[in-house]
């Protein structure tokens, strides 16, 4: 009797918790698909947004800097759409990695997809954060070098550099490996001897940290040398208005860059240098690595937010709704202080008082009779 009341209880526990899995794996294939989606059409509205900009500003400095930007967008674009796509492929195999990669060759394409879209946006920021600089402190050099030709090859070889990256696990011989939560694959991250391991994470690491830095000196030096300008001279507003927009999305990407993507590569780095423990590695690892996928959503966002038309609404909006009355009201009152110190200086000048005698002399009898009998 107790034997078989308790294999009734084994058998209600083995079907709660496979009910309990089959539900978790419903939600997560169901927020991938969100995810993914969101991101395509994010990224999608935002490279619609920056090919008419390119169209408008075809000929002139900025143009660069949106072919760039639209490099970034599309390279967001493809990253969530392949890796989306994998993501949920892996989520709808329920994790089983034996039964539908027997060769690793998922895994493989999957790590490398990782490091590639990963590594890309970082390298592609850096990139436009020294284009930028170059045009503002050195404008004719980039006027005659920076054409869109020498962008479009800027833009081959970063990607290039990207791939080769990507590849250099495979080249060393330690290919990408199956991460602990199953869900996905990337250089090997635990138990890690070989020097060829170390080299490939630290080599991923170093080159995403090193982006930021160039992004973040860059921007620096870019923003004070506006700063100078402005203050130096109040010509050419409209070639500043450029960069001034062109620098607020520069630096936007990059403090969501630097949000999202520094825990991952700082996580990274300290696995080399001190070899964690691995259960608290595996959390520290997966918390990064949600934070590091929201950066292909947010940065398509950065142009279609931070666009001088829309700004220019958002402040009109602002100011009806906070100031607009105050605003009012003090315009009124400096303009009637105007006009009236105006009136006075032109009452008091002499010029005038001539032109009050003349025509106090003109007037006729009847009009001084008048005047006579209103003062009396």
């Amino acid at each position: 009797m107790n034997n078989s009341s308790g294999l009734t209880a084994y058998v209600e526990n083995a079907n709660s918790s496979n009910s309990t899995n089959f539900m978790d794996q419903k939600i997560s294939v169901f927020f991938s698909i969100i995810f993914m989606t969101v991101g395509i059409l994010s990224n999608s509205l935002a490279i619609a947004i920056l090919l008419k900009a390119y169209q408008r500003f075809r000929k002139k400095s900025k143009a660069s800097f949106l072919l760039f930007a639209s490099g970034l967008v599309i390279t967001d674009l493809f990253g969530h759409l392949i890796n989306g796509t994998i993501a949920v492929f892996v989520y709808a195999s329920k994790r089983d990695w034996l039964r539908f990669d027997q060769s690793n060759i998922v895994c493989s394409v999957f790590g490398m997809c990782m490091v590639f879209f990963g590594l890309c946006p970082l390298l592609l920021g850096s990139v436009m954060a020294v284009e930028r600089c170059i045009g503002v402190t050195q404008p004719i050099f980039h006027s005659t070098k920076m054409t869109s030709k020498h962008v479009k090859m800027i833009l081959s070889l970063v990607w290039l550099f990207a791939i080769l990256v990507a590849l250099m696990p495979i080249l060393t011989a330690r290919g990408y490996h199956i991460q602990a939560s199953r869900t996905w694959c990337f250089i090997k991250t635990e138990h890690i001897e070989e020097w060829r391991d170390q080299f490939n994470l630290l080599l991923f690491s170093f080159l995403g940290i090193l982006s930021l830095a160039i992004s973040f000196l860059c921007n620096a030096i870019t923003g004070i040398t506006l700063l100078r300008s402005k203050i130096r001279n109040h010509q050419y507003r409209q070639g500043r208005s450029h960069h001034i927009e062109m620098i607020i999305q520069l630096l936007a990407i990059m403090c969501v860059s630097c949000i999202c993507w520094t825990p991952f590569l700082v996580t990274m780095a300290n696995i080399v240098f001190k070899g964690d423990d691995p259960l608290q590695t595996r959390e520290t690892i997966l918390f990064s690595l949600r934070m590091a996928t929201w950066n292909q959503i947010l940065d398509p966002w950065v142009y279609i937010l931070l666009r001088k038309t829309v700004l220019k609404k958002l402040f009109r909006i602002a100011r009806r709704c906070c100031g607009i009355e105050v605003i009012s009201l003090h315009t009124w009152e400096f303009s009637s202080i105007k006009n009236s110190l105006k009136g006075a200086t032109l009452s008091d000048s002499p010029s005038c008082t001539r032109a009050n005698t003349l025509k106090s002399s003109h007037k006729t009898g009847t009009e001084r009779k008048c005047e006579l009998s209103e003062t009396k």
